[in-house]
């Protein structure tokens, strides 16, 4: 992977922070894309500081056109880029009928429309080259049903499935595209949904009220777990894989 380019979004905290790290530490020079554009030139700061190669682009990913020219903007700095990892996300707890407009409309902007938006931009460059891969970070709750979180697991199982037809239709290029599915991760994300220290235990014990399995390896992702995942699928190593959506999960989703 190394002197390879790579587009990282939701780079300033949380998984897409140990992605932009795990990418960087094995040469690859990538682009940091947030929209907190404070805590992501801290992040990329500190990547620098420790000698890797992270550059920071703060950007919407729900806006089209300021993610075609960020993109441009990447390209004309760093290089073509030869991966892409939508790794930018929100969660917006609630029980499904009682959703504001506001809060399902936000969800799908970022988690699912973010991906189509990015995911056009940089593989319609990666198709003129016959090159490249890219991963959607998205979630076990795609594909199990979570209570109080309608919004979150629909727009995962909406990014899922556009990114197994967009590696369906781009498979005649060269290039790949793959989904990692983590469980509960230990991330802001995931600490905003908790009263206490004492819900960690929730996550790994389970929660028969709410229908919820507990993780089987008894304890809760790190974001470097995740991580590694997306590495593999991005790198040489996986050369032959493609459409495939990874579970990192402990066993909570129990296989499915």
């Amino acid at each position: 992977m190394q002197g390879k380019t790579a587009l990282v979004t939701g780079a300033a905290g949380g998984i897409g922070e140990a992605v932009v790290r795990a990418l960087a530490s094995r040469g690859v020079r990538v682009a940091a894309v947030d929209l907190n554009a404070e805590r992501l030139r801290a992040s990329a700061k500190a990547a620098v500081e420790d000698g890797l190669h992270v550059t920071a682009f703060p950007a919407d990913v729900t806006r089209s056109s300021e993610v075609d020219e960020v993109v441009a903007e990447i390209e004309s700095e760093l290089g073509p880029i030869d991966y892409l990892v939508n790794a930018a996300g929100v969660l917006r707890m609630g029980q499904a009928r009682t959703l504001s407009d506001e809060e399902w409309a936000v969800t799908f902007a970022v988690n699912t429309t973010g991906v189509f938006f990015m995911s056009r931009a940089v593989v319609n460059r990666m198709v003129a080259r016959g090159s490249g891969a890219l991963v959607t970070v998205a979630s076990n709750a795609a594909g199990t049903a979570r209570a109080d979180m309608s919004a979150y697991a629909a727009s995962k199982a909406a990014a899922t499935m556009f990114t197994k037809c967009l590696g369906l239709e781009i498979a005649k290029y060269g290039i790949r595209a793959n989904l990692v599915a983590p469980g509960s991760t230990d991330t802001p994300m995931l600490t905003s949904m908790w009263a206490d220290e004492s819900h960690a235990l929730v996550s790994i014990d389970g929660n028969p009220e709410t229908f919820r399995v507990g993780i089987p390896l008894g304890k809760l992702a790190q974001p470097q777990d995740v991580a590694d995942a997306v590495v593999f699928l991005l790198s040489d190593a996986a050369s032959h894989i493609t459409m495939h959506d990874l579970t990192v999960d402990g066993g909570a989703a129990l296989g499915v």
